[in-house]
């Protein structure tokens, strides 16, 4: 992908999406050379699965030194955990699962009852812990700046204090592409290699790439139910409303999270030319569209990131 390219004055420089890949290459080589037991967070989502391409080209043809680490609510779509599984073992990786349920059968967090209530907040404590045990100081996320406006406010290298919340007051400038990465123990960073990223700019390197999905992100027919102006997939973690009916749809999967949380958008984008295509001439972001627990309030997403949430 990172080929130069011949401009019109006859210099030669990198097309955009190459521009993009050498600059994650580089993330990720700087924290394989500071830090000390970095991981990479895998839920099988398209971010994290083209941050995972992205590390194991860096590293090529050696595999990506670091583990993965999935934090599992327990409510996931059965495609995602296949897709996730077969990844995995595809690359030779080695699979960290932070269970939610864990921490629900140890009383460390209380899950809410009701047909509106959601494991994903849950999260918090789980990834937390499973950094602690790991003994992990730097935390690969998939999270881009243009998906919300509390994630616009990170930098590349995210620092995090001794209980792993964030505060954005206390980041550190990255002028010319220099990262800090200085911590105490107890600390750690969270590095995202995609912060530059776009929805469009992930889908059509999807494309050119030819990289493998899990298939909820293209056009198929499931059943749904319409709530709160979204389609929920009607899945067994679906706790149904009084007057809801579920209905067959073709629909697609913009973002893939908590079953019980992420909507799907009605499409017949069945290929990653023509997922691009639809992206283009979207006016809400993938999260903005199709994640009720950014819903919560006016600053859902910024609350939980103070808390130690991505």
């Amino acid at each position: 992908m990172s080929q130069y390219v011949k401009s019109t004055d006859g210099s030669y420089e990198l097309p955009h999406l190459g521009a993009l890949e050498a600059e994650s290459a580089h993330i990720f080589r700087e924290v394989a050379a500071t830090f000390e037991r970095p991981v990479l967070l895998f839920s099988g989502g398209k971010d994290s699965v083209v941050m995972l391409h992205l590390a194991a080209k860096a590293f090529w043809p050696a595999p990506p030194p670091f583990p993965v680490l999935h934090i599992d609510t327990g409510h996931n779509f059965d495609e995602v955990i296949t897709y996730r599984d077969q990844t995995v073992a595809r690359l030779g990786l080695r699979l960290v699962v932070g269970r939610v349920q864990d921490d629900i059968d140890a009383g460390r967090v209380v899950e809410a009852t009701g047909p509106r209530t959601s494991r994903n907040r849950l999260q918090t404590t789980t990834l937390l812990r499973s950094i602690q045990e790991g003994s992990f100081d730097a935390v690969f996320g998939g999270a881009r700046r243009d998906e919300e406006k509390a994630r616009a406010k990170e930098r590349v290298f995210s620092f995090r204090d001794e209980y792993g919340q964030w505060d954005p007051r206390s980041q550190r400038p990255e002028l010319w592409h220099l990262y800090n990465g200085r911590h105490r123990a107890g600390e750690h960073i969270r590095v995202f290699p995609l912060s530059n990223w776009t929805e469009l700019d992930i889908w059509s390197y999807v494309a050119a790439e030819g990289i493998e999905l899990p298939p909820l992100y293209y056009a198929h027919r499931r059943p749904v139910v319409q709530r709160d102006g979204m389609l929920l997939a009607y899945t067994r973690f679906l706790e149904l409303l009084d007057g809801e009916q579920p209905y067959d749809a073709t629909v697609r999967f913009r973002t893939v999270g908590d079953a019980t949380c992420t909507g799907c958008v009605e499409s017949t984008a069945a290929t990653p030319g023509e997922v691009v295509a639809e992206v283009a001439t979207a006016r809400v972001t993938e999260r903005g569209a199709t994640r009720a627990d950014d819903r919560i309030s006016e600053a859902g997403m910024e609350d939980r990131k103070r808390e130690g949430y991505f």
